[in-house]
């Protein structure tokens, strides 16, 4: 049976897209150290991103916009991200287990949600490490365009680096309006 593993990355952040990868596992080309992305460093996630891509029998990244976390809100964003992933394989699974306790609507197979599933399925672990990287270097594209706020560093998570640009710069067009932190920036922006 071939079975996909998917996950997303990028929900914590303020900025950007939410972005989700689907991998099926080619059972005789193993891939050693896979784990859940966060529990990698930056070095291993990178090194085992491009084995990935090499040895599984296939993968898809796939993502939902700022803007349609916005409008549908997180959870249904990276559940639509998902689903546009497994949906892009160029491989069809006959089962799909998604990191989570949802899993995504519209799925033509059966699907199972595992919680913690990227430190428990390789296949998902390597999902987690395909969304995590793809995001991490979305960011790093974006500190080029707005060094200011140094999303190279904190990836557009709320730290307090990114809420002090905020409140000395603003916010850009990829900031997620529907984040509190968000709408308070704006909110004291329209009040000045």
């Amino acid at each position: 049976m071939k079975i996909a593993g998917a996950d997303e990355a990028g929900r914590g952040p303020l900025v950007g897209s939410v972005v989700a990868a689907a991998v099926i596992l080619d059972p005789n080309n193993p891939i050693e150290g896979l784990n859940d992305s966060k529990k990698l460093t930056e070095k291993k996630r990178e090194k085992l991103f491009v084995e990935i891509q090499e040895k599984a029998l296939a993968w898809a990244i796939a993502e939902a916009s700022h803007e349609e976390i916005d409008e549908i809100n997180i959870l249904q964003a990276s559940l639509l991200a998902m689903r546009r992933a497994v949906e892009a394989l160029k491989i069809q699974p006959e089962h799909v287990l998604v990191d989570g306790n949802k899993v995504p609507q519209g799925l033509m197979m059966s699907c199972d949600a595992v919680v913690g599933g990227d430190a428990i399925h390789a296949e998902i672990s390597a999902a987690s490490i395909l969304a995590k990287v793809t995001r991490d270097h979305q960011m790093v594209e974006l500190d080029l365009q707005y060094p200011q706020f140094g999303f190279a560093k904190h990836k557009g998570y709320p730290t307090k680096a990114h809420f002090e640009a905020i409140a000395v710069h603003g916010v850009i067009d990829q900031h997620r309006r529907s984040y509190a932190p968000v709408k308070k920036a704006l909110a004291l922006l329209e009040q000045s």
